[in-house]
């Protein structure tokens, strides 16, 4: 049983020997990297990048050719970095339609290695709902410009029923001091005159 073990290992060296996020997202018209590591053994080997959630009917979109040259078809391109020991999908100008679960895998003899990775694409329409705190900024603003005004408008009614008329009593108060100061002026040069008349 163990030397059928051992045969098992050394015939099929990395079993479950690559990995991958479980799932990545990105946004439509944009890019998507997903990056897929593997241990050591297999760098010479041939990289591939599959669609669909059924492993026996993913159909292949991109492959390497066992080198780290970089290889691309269409909108996806793949490149293994062999002295990292892994390699890179890049998905170019996605769009939700990508939306799907993708597969990472190593060609060998026999069944491949690969793991599930799920891709959703989301829409545009997303980045425009998360743009509300600007205008939110905006709305303060007026709302600030807003403010500025009532306190104008106030402080000019203020100024026209209140401070105009206490300021007009001030003037009035002013002026009567005024002029009492100058009556009583006059009513005592009067007296001293009419004291000075009287004296013998």
């Amino acid at each position: 049983m163990r030397l059928w073990l051992v045969l098992l290992l050394l015939n099929f060296p990395g079993c479950f020997s690559i990995k991958g996020p479980e799932s990545v997202r990105g946004l439509e018209g944009g890019s998507v990297s997903v990056q897929c590591q593997y241990t050591p053994g297999w760098e010479n080997y041939k990289k591939w990048w599959c669609r669909g959630a059924e492993w026996e009917s993913c159909h292949n979109l991109v492959e390497t050719d066992g080198s780290e040259q970089e290889k691309k078809v269409d909108r996806v391109s793949i490149r293994d970095n062999q002295s990292h020991l892994l390699f890179t999908v890049t998905m170019e100008e996605v769009r939700q339609s990508d939306t799907d679960t993708y597969w990472c895998g190593i060609n060998r003899s026999g069944p491949d290695l690969g793991a599930s990775i799920k891709v959703t694409i989301d829409p545009v329409d997303m980045v425009l709902s998360t743009s509300a705190s600007p205008r939110s900024r905006t709305t303060t603003s007026r709302r600030t410009e807003g403010t500025s005004d009532s306190y104008i408008r106030n402080h000019y009614i203020l100024l026209v029923f209140l401070k105009a008329p206490v300021l007009l009593m001030l003037v009035v108060a002013v002026l009567w001091l005024k002029g009492s100061q100058q009556r009583l002026s006059v009513y005592r040069n009067l007296s001293s005159d009419l004291v000075g008349d009287t004296a013998p």
